[in-house]
């Protein structure tokens, strides 16, 4: 009797602890990609109230520059065809979209385009609503009042400088204004401990270090180069090394130990790759779902911060 009883809570334990969440003394920083584009409109305020709202600890966005000289989120210094409407409601083409050149259109000109109806051929499900692309500041202000409203912690901003060098005085500023303007923004908004720059351009993030040393800086990675071929192409070590999910294996994760470097790869959709990630332990998660994020964390007992 007493052997079977035994028997019996062993079995009991067994089931019991399979059915509870994975106890690991293990954290990661959970960004929203363009907010979370998987759900909301990309790159907007209602998309990034909505993942503060969902529980992400960083709000990850892309900037690009006005004419009027106002930091804009953006992904592209154009207006893309992916997600745009023009001034008279049109959808605009992939054929015309660089012609509506942020760089050359000014604040008031940019809040005539629409970013939020289009049908998203590549988020079926994202929520359709009329908004237009803000400006970084607006962006900030927004979410440290919600955030002060609801009682969660202040969040936390990476933000891209979206760079490339053959299109200075075309698409966007030389690489030093460009940092240098995005660097200020960050300074004036009183936020340089909650943010981090990114950039895949070695130059921006040189020019950022010289204007600023104190604002951590990400480097972004989508080559197959080693991770010491691209840190020695920027000059010195990053405080974070973000690559193409793609390319994360556990010699990465070593490297980046070693070198008491973060790794966050970004941009991480699939559940079954997030949970491989996780398993490697990796530094934070960017990711258009962070709905999905959070409930893996959860199950695998793994908390956000």
């Amino acid at each position: 009797m007493k052997r079977n009883l035994l028997i019996c809570l062993a079995l009991f334990s067994m089931v019991t602890s399979c059915n509870q969440p994975k106890s690991v003394n293990y954290s990661i920083d959970l960004q929203g990609h363009r907010g979370c584009r998987g759900i909301y409109p990309e790159n907007t305020i209602p998309g990034f109230i909505h993942a503060l709202e969902l529980g992400v600890t960083t709000l990850e966005m892309d900037l690009v520059i006005s004419k009027d000289h106002q930091v804009i989120v953006s992904h592209e210094p154009f207006f893309s065809h992916e997600i745009s409407k023009d001034p008279q409601g049109k959808n605009i083409s992939e054929e015309n979209e660089k012609t509506h050149n942020i760089y050359q259109l000014t604040y008031d000109e940019i809040q005539q385009y629409d970013v939020g109806l289009r049908k998203h051929s590549r988020f079926p499900r994202q929520l359709k609503i009329e908004v237009s692309k803000p400006r970084f500041r607006d962006v900030v202000k927004a979410s440290e009042k919600f955030a002060n409203e609801t009682g969660r912690d202040l969040p936390y901003y990476n933000v891209e400088i979206k760079r490339v060098p053959e299109q200075d005085s075309i698409f966007h500023p030389s690489a030093f204004d460009f940092a240098a303007q995005v660097a200020s923004e960050v300074m004036k908004l009183g936020i340089v401990d909650r943010t981090t720059i990114q950039s895949f351009d070695p130059e921006s993030l040189q020019m950022v270090k010289k204007f600023n040393s104190k604002i951590q800086l990400v480097l972004l990675v989508e080559n197959n180069e080693t991770p010491l071929q691209n840190i020695e192409r920027l000059g010195f070590l990053p405080e974070i090394y973000s690559p193409d999910f793609h390319l994360v294996n556990e010699e990465l994760i070593l490297f980046c130990k070693e070198n008491n470097i973060k790794l966050i790869p970004w941009t991480v959709n699939e559940t079954a790759d997030m949970e491989r990630l996780l398993d490697l332990k990796v530094d934070g998660i960017i990711t258009d779902y962070p709905n999905r994020l959070l409930k893996l964390t959860k199950e695998m007992g793994i908390s956000v911060k």
